[in-house]
């Protein structure tokens, strides 16, 4: 297992100690009729084009099982992007760039209504043409959540028995969609909001603690951004089944990063259910309320002195950084920050390399 060191001040992980409360767990599935009264018309519609996105996709087995067969893949990775083609940028296509210059035999699989086109396929032809493999397949859910408790959940949204709630249907969805596709498959799912610092191949069945008491060393929330995991892990049914039973689209994260949160606090030390859970400082060093001062540039002596320190410590603790999504969507990236750094690490199209990739697709 590869050996991941502490954030200062130095604690020890102990899951077995979960800090997190445990909340009342309904095994019944809550029924939502009235998801079809006029003033949820909006939220129907927000179904309906869930629904259209993948229900007709017949040829994802086929495809995907072909992409898998066909090439000598050293690593499976995953990614899902529910979002439109125009939304897809440089901070995305540098996550598969940085993926691949620590993992050049492995292969990636986008799974992706809009990435799935013509035009999508602009942005993965740079790394095609460089020899890495990676596809973009439009999904098929009733393959994907096929034997799992996903499906029937995916059925009675279907039938218009979920309220989808006021979350983002499409994030709930990337939510399950990794999960069923690591319990499918085998593999790493990454974010695409996710830089990789070094080589995971060390890892299996890993998660990572976003956060941890100090005073405790127990963690206090984990993650879902990246998740390593066998096929059918019994800890990946046991989210699925979360998942379905418990679904609220009205609480931000609750389908996410509290969902396997509540579900490892109560698994943990179970026969037959071996996981590892990494601390913060493995895919999560900086939290998401100071994601923005890997952005900036040195200031003062002092300031310049910190980002050196900041920088080494991510360089030698860190396998990967989280982004925090909408945190930094729109910040610039300033010469002589620990991101711009990190970028000249990870870079495969180097020389500023998000430009290169897209002066490249518009040729």
């Amino acid at each position: 297992m590869y050996a991941v060191k502490e954030d200062n001040p130095p604690v020890i992980l102990k899951t077995q100690l979960p800090l997190l409360p445990k909340p009342p767990i309904s095994m019944i599935p809550i029924n939502y009729s009235s998801v079809l009264r006029p003033k949820n018309v909006h939220k129907y519609r927000a179904v309906i084009k869930v629904l259209r996105y993948g229900a007709k996709s017949k040829r994802f087995s086929t495809r995907i099982r072909t992409f898998f067969g066909s090439t000598l893949c050293k690593v499976r990775f995953f990614m899902t992007w529910i979002s439109s083609l125009e939304s897809f940028g440089d901070r995305e296509l540098f996550a598969i760039e940085s993926l691949f210059k620590f993992h050049p035999n492995a292969c990636l699989v986008i799974v992706s209504n809009s990435m799935d086109s013509k035009k999508g396929s602009l942005f993965l032809r740079p790394f095609l043409d460089k020899g890495f493999k990676v596809i973009a397949i439009k999904p098929n859910f009733d393959y994907i959540f096929k034997n799992t408790h996903a499906e029937s959940w995916f059925n009675e949204l279907n039938k218009g028995d979920v309220d989808p709630g006021e979350v983002s249907l499409g994030q709930n969805l990337s939510n399950l969609l990794r999960l069923a596709l690591l319990y499918k498959f085998g593999g790493i799912y990454v974010d695409t909001d996710v830089i990789v610092l070094k080589s995971f191949g060390k890892l299996r069945n890993v998660i990572g603690a976003q956060t941890i008491d100090l005073e405790t060393g127990n963690w206090s929330r984990l993650n879902n951004a990246v998740l390593i995991f066998d096929k059918k892990h019994p800890l990946l049914f046991k989210f699925i089944e979360e998942f379905a039973l418990t679904f609220n689209g009205n609480k931000w994260g609750h389908n996410g990063p509290y969902l396997v949160s509540r579900v490892v606090s109560r698994v943990y030390g179970r026969p037959g259910i071996n996981f590892t859970v990494l601390p913060p400082s493995a895919f999560y060093p900086v939290n998401w309320s100071r994601i923005r001062s890997l952005f900036r540039g040195p200031g003062d002596k002092l300031h310049s002195k910190w980002l050196h320190r900041k920088l080494e410590q991510i360089r030698s603790e860190s396998l990967a950084i989280h982004l925090w999504n909408k945190q930094s969507r729109k910040i610039k990236v300033e010469n002589g920050s620990i991101i711009n750094h990190i970028m000249l690490d990870s870079c495969i199209f180097c020389n500023s390399s998000s430009l290169n990739l897209l002066q490249y697709n518009q040729k």
